[in-house]
């Protein structure tokens, strides 16, 4: 059974519980690292100026202590497998709703299930619909 590094448990733990929630039960299942939990005003702001992010510092979701965002992404990491992230963030997506948490990911912002029409893709993004 997959678990997750040090490392990927401390950018969780930076987390909301229901957030860790979620992803201590997709880690059972479907081998993953957290990239981004909570992020500084420094990494935030060279997120935006590196055009990773659309938000300045303090909107992100990230921005908040415990962050209403994480940053995951299937293991190991192959940035050229679009296929992948969609199979992970349905995955994800699948486990939060049957706990009755709501996310949205990045890779459908408006939540609508069409992945064509989003404008600006961020695949290893998952937020807390509040």
């Amino acid at each position: 059974m997959p678990n997750f590094s040090k490392q990927s448990k401390k950018k969780l733990s930076q987390t909301h519980m229901e957030l860790q929630e979620v992803f201590n039960e997709v880690i059972k299942h479907f081998d993953c690292i957290i990239v981004t939990g909570y992020r500084t005003k420094e990494e935030q702001d060279d997120h935006y100026v590196s055009g990773r992010s659309k938000v300045k510092y303090p909107n992100s979701k990230h921005n908040t202590s415990p962050s209403l965002a994480v940053d995951a992404a299937p293991y190991p990491i192959n940035w050229n497998d679009r296929e992948r992230f969609n199979l992970f963030a349905g995955y994800v997506l699948g486990i939060a709703a049957s706990r009755g948490i709501r996310l949205r990911w990045g890779g459908d912002w408006n939540r609508d299930t069409e992945v064509k029409d989003n404008k600006f893709d961020d695949l290893l993004h998952f937020e807390l619909v509040i």
